[in-house]
């Protein structure tokens, strides 16, 4: 309210009136000293929050004469701050106070929407393969056909990634929200339209719109976790996130059968395939509003050190060069590989476990998915628990060493077991596999994250995916063949060997935390000790009148 003054500069040169000077040697007034650490009467403080006259306060945000207010722009020292609150306010242009580490409770918000609208996207990844035998049935179409209804997700995924990263690092987090759960809501309507037997080619079409939205969706867990979550809670959010899309599989191996039961009636499997397509686009539908009203592009104060600091990197002006810094990374090409072996390995099985499970046990559809849902289940818990371990121990190197040697044992247990005619045996080794084997997946997605950082997530994640997919397609065509030449054993021991050889260049990667020494360098309870050791010595002062303690530029 008090007119400002362009001449006038806070800190040394404020003149507080023609005729009096603010240099510390300079009293404006006979018992009180301008300047905020010295007291010039015993009764009166300097303190910069006790004024000394009416007239005149000695906080530099405060006009030492009616008519004159200092120019906090003028200020010589734009990063002492005169009073420590100050640190943890926001700044006064309304944009965000990197100096302030802060979490937003929208982040939980956040997070379970995207995990929601992934949960539903991968449900219809998984929806024909989970019972391949009737879709065959009812279209007409070989096993192949069916079986690149799944594959396709992994098809588009290799030539979208790098345009989709780039949209993401062009438009920000919120619109490639929008856009995957737009495409996801647009794939499931267009399903609707393939309830004839002719129509193959019209649900070809839907499921392709769906693997372009997965695109949009699979690299954004551990960017969402970077830009929400505090550093303690980083692996754990990754884990929620890809959560939902385990979630979603486990629903497509369980719904599915249930939904569509296996008939000759081509009139009745056609209802009863409309309304699990009906289901889904409407919770599509909800999906894509809930992302509209609740995801935001990025919290108003970075969540971690090492979030602040990227907030403050220059823009990358050329798009390949992260690109080429990234393979130009030893160890995080080695995670590119392992990664898609693992997830390659778990693509096949998901998209073949019907046959595999009718092939040993003829007439068990509706168990077929139930084993995929145990697998999935189980993965989850797997999921979460290496998660929360990770925030607690943060031993990337070792835990993922260890979920992808277990993996392999798991793998092993499942291939021999399975011939056995026992179906509550293969229950429990398939469960069991699952639990290291997609409990893996955010592993890779927050180890990547630690041995690239500060280069963007969306684009480590994409590219781990992307040796997925790619993985993902080899394993499932070739583990098709093998079975339906060979049987269920040579094709599972095909993935044994592969996931041995992936086990053996994980114990090859170096434990570079990049991220973590990031934190250690500026813990975020640092700048709180700091704020509460500037209390304590106000409180000396209000008896001793001594000079505020500021931060300094380097705490900052």
């Amino acid at each position: 309210a008090i007119p400002t003054d362009p001449s006038v500069s806070t800190y040394p040169s404020v003149s507080t009136h023609p005729s009096v000077s603010a240099h510390p040697s300079v009293s404006a007034h006979p018992s009180v000293s301008a300047h905020p650490s010295v007291s010039a009467h015993p009764s009166v403080s300097g303190h910069p929050s006790v004024s000394a006259h009416p007239s005149v306060s000695a906080h530099p945000s405060v006009s030492f004469h009616p008519s004159v207010s200092a120019n906090p722009s003028g200020s010589a020292f734009p990063s002492t701050l005169a009073h420590p609150g100050d640190l943890t306010q926001p700044s006064s242009s309304g944009r965000e106070d990197l100096s302030t580490i802060r979490v937003s409770r929208r982040r939980w918000a956040v997070v379970l929407v995207f995990s929601c609208y992934s949960m539903c996207n991968a449900f219809q990844w998984i929806q024909y393969g989970s019972i391949n035998n009737i879709f065959m049935y009812f279209y007409g179409v070989s096993s192949f056909a069916i079986d690149w209804l799944s594959m396709v997700y992994m098809l588009t995924y290799i030539p979208l990634l790098l345009p989709v990263a780039w949209l993401l690092e062009k438009f920000g987090l919120r619109n490639i929200a929008l856009m995957g759960s737009a495409l996801n809501c647009l794939g499931a309507w267009v399903k609707l339209g393939s309830l004839k037997p002719h129509l193959f080619p019209v649900t070809v079409l839907g499921q392709v719109i769906c693997s372009v939205a997965q695109v949009f969706i699979l690299g954004m867990p551990s960017r969402i976790a970077s830009v929400w979550f505090g550093a303690n809670e980083v692996s754990t959010a990754c884990s929620i996130a890809v959560f939902g899309n385990q979630v979603g599989i486990a629903i497509g191996f369980l719904v599915p059968p249930v939904l569509v039961p296996n008939s000759k009636d081509k009139d009745k499997l056609a209802y009863h395939i409309s309304i699990m397509f009906y289901i889904i686009a409407a919770v599509a539908t909800l999906l894509f509003i809930l992302v509209i009203i609740v995801f935001k592009e990025k919290p108003k104060h970075p969540p971690s050190r090492a979030q602040s600091l990227s907030y403050s990197l220059v823009p990358e002006t050329s798009y390949l060069n992260p690109i080429i810094r990234l393979f130009k990374n030893l160890n995080f090409k080695l995670l590119i590989i392992t990664y898609g072996l693992n997830t390659g390995a778990f693509y096949a099985l998901s998209t073949l476990l019907n046959r595999m499970v009718i092939l040993h046990f003829p007439g068990e559809e509706v168990n077929a998915g139930r084993i995929g849902l145990t697998i999935v289940i189980a993965g989850m818990f797997g999921a979460m628990i290496s998660g929360i371990w990770l925030d607690r121990s943060k031993t990337y190197k070792e835990t993922t060493l260890v979920v992808y040697v277990m993996t392999l044992v798991g793998m092993v247990v499942y291939t021999l077991t399975l011939p056995l005619q026992h179906l509550w045996i293969v229950f429990i080794t398939a469960g069991t596999m699952g639990f290291f084997m997609t409990g893996y997946l955010p592993l890779g997605f927050e180890f990547a994250v630690e041995l690239t950082y500060p280069e963007s997530e969306g684009i480590s994640s994409g590219l781990l995916n992307v040796s997925a997919q790619v993985f993902g397609i080899i394993f499932t065509i070739s583990q098709g063949q093998i079975i339906e030449n060979y049987g269920t054993m040579p094709g599972n021991i095909f993935l044994c060997v592969f996931l041995a050889l992936g086990a053996a260049l994980t114990a090859l990667i170096k434990a570079d935390l990049r991220r973590q020494k990031a934190n250690m360098e500026f813990p975020e309870n640092k700048l709180q000790e700091e704020e509460e050791k500037v209390e304590n010595v106000e409180k000396a002062d209000n008896v001793t009148s001594k000079a505020p303690t500021t931060l300094s530029e380097e705490h900052l």
